[in-house]
């Protein structure tokens, strides 16, 4: 995590900013395992159909690359828009 995060911060005591930090590491680890979790649930739902072998077949391996792609690629442009507005949003002071 980076300071700029905690910035506003500064007139808690050290102890504070310390279990603030590692409350919003633990948010941060827990809202990427949302992520990877619905991910995984969503591709393969929507490209594995049965389960005739151990492995998944062409078509279904294709379709969970890119099935995956698509949703990091959605992942991240919103990632980027919100740090967009989020730079666009006035401060607190």
């Amino acid at each position: 995590m980076d300071k700029s995060t905690l910035g506003n911060l500064d007139n808690l005591p050290e102890e504070d900013k310390v279990r603030m930090s590692a409350m919003i590491d633990q948010l941060q680890i827990r809202d990427s395992l949302r992520m990877y979790n619905s991910l995984v649930e969503r591709c393969f739902n929507d490209c594995v159909d049965n389960f005739r072998r151990k492995t998944l077949d062409k078509q279904e391996e294709t379709c969970v690359r890119r099935c995956a792609e698509k949703f990091l690629k959605h992942s991240m442009r919103v990632g980027m828009r919100f740090a967009e507005l989020n730079q666009g949003a006035p401060t607190q002071d």
